[in-house]
């Protein structure tokens, strides 16, 4: 999965968790899968000329994928935005940063199909 950002990203918190919780609320959000991933960016989803910095709007779609079950956006709030992955199974993932296009950013969350 590849999140695109405005900009290099501040910092990112990406584990499993038993669940996924939206930002503002703090309820859960719905996800298929086995196990789940919480993706935080630290960043909000706008910055202050009420530009995305990231877009949740363009979220992957997982059909067609092995381990992808559902991607669902978390929302932004004081600065962290909220991603949740549902996966087949609680599988090693790794995360790296690679820069582009243009100024911007993407964050990789990369998730192996099988242990």
């Amino acid at each position: 999965m590849v999140i695109d950002l405005q900009g290099r990203p501040v910092g990112y918190r990406v584990g499993y968790v038993s669940q996924v919780v939206d930002q503002g609320r703090g309820e859960p959000i719905a996800l298929r899968g086995g196990a789940f991933i919480d993706v935080t960016v630290f960043a909000p989803a706008y910055d202050l000329n009420g530009t995305p910095t990231v877009d949740l709007g363009a979220l992957p779609r997982t059909s067609g994928y092995r381990t992808f079950r559902q991607v669902a956006s978390g929302g932004s709030f004081e600065g962290y935005t909220t991603i949740g992955l549902g996966v087949r199974a609680r599988l090693p993932f790794r995360i790296f940063t690679l820069s582009g296009p243009g100024s911007g950013s993407r964050l990789v969350i990369d998730v192996a199909h099988r242990w």
